[in-house]
């Protein structure tokens, strides 16, 4: 597959989805479009003039406390869905331009079609970059969704330090696979880049982010609306 570009969708509870579009905005230094869809369950947080095309978008969710997910950007949507579900994906929706589909571990994620997106953004440095998506996958299909996401992707592959986690390189986001350590469902979660981690924590908490657990080079925090990310040590 050649993926042309990929937008991260922050899924929010539709109840809280303007402010959670305020929220993401102000700490990824974006501004919120006009919202789109029949309820406006959707908006694009587009960078400011000339800084790069946009790549985070928020989505308002009926069920649940929303996550993230994945949306690949192809030419020709039908013929990657049909090699997504060879690979072993399944279908979950299709219309024009637009299919929705589950890895084999539980993932969802979207095939879209290619509007000419290309300009990777700068972060912003006083909130941290955010750059990847965390995939938090069951130890017994861990091996398999990792498989699934190279042959899928074509993303080359960077050696992590821990064996519990595996990278698939891209831009502007980037993916992580993290394996388990229970048969918990699939989830993923976001993850920001930081040079100084605990100055950028002190922005997210001014923000309205809260602090969870911090950890040898992350720190867990949730936002306003129940939504876990990291903040991470990683060149932005």
């Amino acid at each position: 597959m050649t993926v042309r570009w990929t937008y991260v969708f922050i899924d929010r509870p539709y109840a809280e989805f303007g402010a959670a579009c305020d929220f993401w905005a102000r700490v990824t230094g974006t501004r919120r479009s006009e919202l789109r869809g029949e309820r406006g369950q959707f908006a694009t947080l587009v960078p400011y003039e000339g800084e790069g095309d946009p790549y985070v978008k928020v989505q308002g969710v009926a069920d649940g406390p929303g996550g993230a997910h994945l949306d690949l950007a192809v030419e020709d949507v039908p013929g990657e869905a049909a090699r997504a579900l060879s690979l072993g994906a399944e279908l979950v929706f299709s219309e024009e331009g637009l299919a929705v589909l589950r890895s084999p571990a539980g993932h969802l994620f979207c095939l879209v079609s290619w509007l000419g997106e290309s300009v990777v953004p700068a972060g912003a440095e006083e909130s941290g970059r955010l750059d990847q998506v965390c995939l938090d996958t069951a130890p017994g299909v861990y091996a398999a969704e990792v498989d699934f996401w190279a042959a899928l992707t074509g993303w080359p592959e960077v050696p992590c330090r821990s064996p519990e986690f595996r990278l698939l390189k891209s831009a502007p986001i980037q993916l992580l696979l993290q394996r388990l350590d229970s048969d918990a469902p699939a989830s993923a979660h976001l993850d920001l880049a930081t040079a100084d981690r605990a100055r950028v924590r002190g922005w997210h908490v001014a923000a309205g982010g809260v602090p969870v657990r911090e950890g040898r080079s992350w720190s867990v925090l949730r936002d306003p609306f129940g939504g876990l990310y990291c903040l991470t040590d990683r060149t932005p």
